[in-house]
């Protein structure tokens, strides 16, 4: 199976210059833990979790005013849609992360996240 088969194609990304709070509200609302940050073009940046911004919780400050840029990761481990799943698991687990935006070029194509790869896991091996 291919990164390609699982990752979800629909994903939810932010641009660098929204708040912290709007990323955490977008975060919330849609019941994900992290998300893809893009430039203008739609060009990956970055990411955000929100590990990322409750550690940047804990500091004093404006986080109704201050960019994603300040709290994203800007060294980020990608996957193809190429991949295989096996490649794309070790990747998450190898690098303690908890998704991995899915690229093509700077492109983000899709996401696929530990629970897309333990719900099929369960699906097919459990059930």
């Amino acid at each position: 199976m291919k990164v390609k088969d699982l990752m979800k194609k629909d994903v939810i990304t932010v641009e660098k210059e929204e708040t912290v709070e709007k990323a955490l509200q977008i975060m919330n609302n849609n019941n994900i833990n992290g998300m893809p940050v893009v430039d203008s073009s739609g060009n990956l940046i970055g990411i955000v979790v929100k590990a990322d911004i409750y550690r940047f919780l804990i500091e004093p400050g404006h986080y109704e005013v201050c960019p994603v840029d300040w709290v994203m990761t800007k060294e980020i481990v990608v996957v193809s849609p190429e991949d295989s799943l096996l490649t794309a698991a070790k990747t998450i687990r190898e690098n303690d992360i908890i998704a991995v935006p899915v690229i093509e070029g700077t492109k983000v194509v899709g996401i696929l996240s530990i629970e897309d790869i333990v719900d099929y896991c369960i699906k097919n091996f459990l059930m």
